[in-house]
């Protein structure tokens, strides 16, 4: 059984950083795509930004330049470090693995609250 838990969300104050983790155990091997998604109140989930088993990143426009996404592959974790925070970027934070010839897995989510 594969499982996926995000840790690092929390309360911030506008300007400030916070690093999110997402880390999976069980039985899920050669992981091919790592993304990091969240979703406001009322709001759709939409992509944050995601990492390739190649190191390849891509980021929403709204994120670039402040987020930074990279990953573990011994680990199996992929992180995400968030600088200046703003209020919009509220929401829960949810991570998203998928493997080769598998399924995609989620996480249940962390919030991130950031106070103006």
């Amino acid at each position: 059984q594969v499982q996926l838990v995000e840790s690092g969300g929390g309360l911030v104050q506008a300007g400030g950083s916070l690093r999110l983790s997402c880390a999976a155990s069980g039985s899920i091997f050669s992981i091919n795509n790592m993304g990091w998604y969240r979703q406001a109140p009322g709001k759709q989930r939409e992509l944050v930004a995601s990492i390739t088993s190649g190191g390849y990143t891509n980021y929403a426009d709204s994120v670039k330049g402040r987020f930074s996404i990279s990953r573990d592959n011994a680990k199996k974790t992929v992180y995400l470090q968030m600088n200046s925070l703003k209020p919009e970027d509220t929401a829960v934070y949810y991570c998203k693995m998928t493997a080769t010839g598998s399924r995609a897995y989620w996480g249940k989510g962390t919030p991130v609250t950031v106070s103006s």
